[in-house]
Protein backbone atom coordinates (compact mmCIF):
# COMPACT_ATOMS: atom_id res chain seq x y z
CA UNK A 1 0.00 0.00 0.00
CA UNK A 2 1.22 3.29 -0.78
CA UNK A 3 1.63 5.78 2.16
CA UNK A 4 -1.47 8.20 1.48
CA UNK A 5 -3.76 5.48 1.29
CA UNK A 6 -6.87 5.83 3.27
CA UNK A 7 -9.66 3.33 4.47
CA UNK A 8 -13.09 4.16 3.29
CA UNK A 9 -15.75 3.90 5.53
CA UNK A 10 -19.04 1.87 4.06
CA UNK A 11 -21.64 4.48 3.59
CA UNK A 12 -25.48 3.74 4.07
CA UNK A 13 -27.04 3.03 0.44
CA UNK A 14 -30.28 4.08 1.68
CA UNK A 15 -32.67 6.61 4.68
CA UNK A 16 -32.96 3.57 6.49
CA UNK A 17 -29.62 2.34 6.71
CA UNK A 18 -28.53 6.42 7.41
CA UNK A 19 -31.06 6.57 10.66
CA UNK A 20 -30.04 3.06 11.95
CA UNK A 21 -26.25 4.29 11.63
CA UNK A 22 -23.97 5.85 14.14
CA UNK A 23 -23.59 8.78 11.48
CA UNK A 24 -27.36 9.57 12.58
CA UNK A 25 -27.62 8.62 16.12
CA UNK A 26 -24.13 10.40 17.73
CA UNK A 27 -24.60 13.54 16.38
CA UNK A 28 -27.93 13.50 16.91
CA UNK A 29 -27.74 12.60 20.56
CA UNK A 30 -25.01 15.13 21.34
CA UNK A 31 -27.40 17.22 20.07
CA UNK A 32 -30.38 16.53 22.28
CA UNK A 33 -27.92 16.43 25.22
CA UNK A 34 -26.48 19.54 24.59
CA UNK A 35 -29.58 21.38 24.36
CA UNK A 36 -30.97 19.79 27.28
CA UNK A 37 -27.54 21.49 28.96
CA UNK A 38 -28.20 24.71 27.58
CA UNK A 39 -31.63 24.89 28.83
CA UNK A 40 -30.47 24.35 32.30
CA UNK A 41 -27.81 26.51 32.17
CA UNK A 42 -30.48 28.91 31.31
CA UNK A 43 -32.47 27.70 34.41
CA UNK A 44 -30.31 27.39 36.93
CA UNK A 45 -27.30 29.66 35.59
CA UNK A 46 -28.61 32.14 33.23
CA UNK A 47 -28.73 35.89 32.92
CA UNK A 48 -31.27 37.45 35.47
CA UNK A 49 -31.97 40.42 33.34
CA UNK A 50 -32.27 39.41 30.15
CA UNK A 51 -29.95 40.73 28.05
CA UNK A 52 -26.87 38.61 28.15
CA UNK A 53 -26.80 37.20 24.36
CA UNK A 54 -26.91 33.64 24.70
CA UNK A 55 -28.36 33.24 28.49
CA UNK A 56 -30.29 35.69 28.36
CA UNK A 57 -33.20 33.74 26.40
CA UNK A 58 -34.23 30.13 26.49
CA UNK A 59 -34.50 29.42 22.49
CA UNK A 60 -30.72 30.37 22.00
CA UNK A 61 -28.99 28.77 25.16
CA UNK A 62 -30.87 25.64 23.21
CA UNK A 63 -29.48 26.76 20.09
CA UNK A 64 -26.02 27.07 21.45
CA UNK A 65 -25.69 23.94 23.33
CA UNK A 66 -27.00 21.67 20.06
CA UNK A 67 -24.58 23.46 18.39
CA UNK A 68 -21.65 22.79 20.78
CA UNK A 69 -23.21 19.10 21.24
CA UNK A 70 -23.06 18.74 17.26
CA UNK A 71 -19.29 19.84 16.99
CA UNK A 72 -17.94 17.86 19.82
CA UNK A 73 -19.57 14.72 18.59
CA UNK A 74 -19.11 15.15 14.83
CA UNK A 75 -15.64 15.70 14.94
CA UNK A 76 -13.92 15.18 11.39
CA UNK A 77 -11.64 12.80 12.65
CA UNK A 78 -11.81 9.82 15.05
CA UNK A 79 -7.69 10.34 16.40
CA UNK A 80 -8.50 13.83 17.04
Amino acid sequence: MSENSYEVKNRPKNIKEFLKSSSFWKPALGMLVGGTAGYLYYAFVGCSTGSCAITGNPLSSIAFGSIWGFVITKRPCSTC
